[in-house]
């Protein structure tokens, strides 16, 4: 093997291990990135969970509380009352 032959074999293989070097270390950049938008959005997701849970126990409190109200707006039923001729 001639020494020309020996250094082509040698730097396509330093340029291939530079390229895929390359191309991990941005794959995990990308992942990384990605992660931290994750978590992000779901701190996010969660406080908009408790924020909607906290309202929603709320509006059943009033809903309550206004069907009571006509409740004894509307009082007891009254009997039928007979039409005489």
């Amino acid at each position: 093997m001639s020494n020309e032959t020996l250094a082509v074999i040698l730097s396509a293989l330093g340029l291939l291990i530079t390229l895929g070097g390359g191309a991990a270390a941005g794959l995990a950049w990308v992942v990384r990135r990605i992660d931290a938008s994750e978590t992000k959005l779901a701190h996010r997701i969660d406080a908009v969970n408790t924020t909607l849970t906290d309202r929603i126990d709320g509006l059943q409190g009033e809903v309550t509380e206004v069907k009571i109200a006509i409740a004894r707006l509307e009082g007891r039923a009254q009997p039928p009352r007979m039409l005489t001729r």
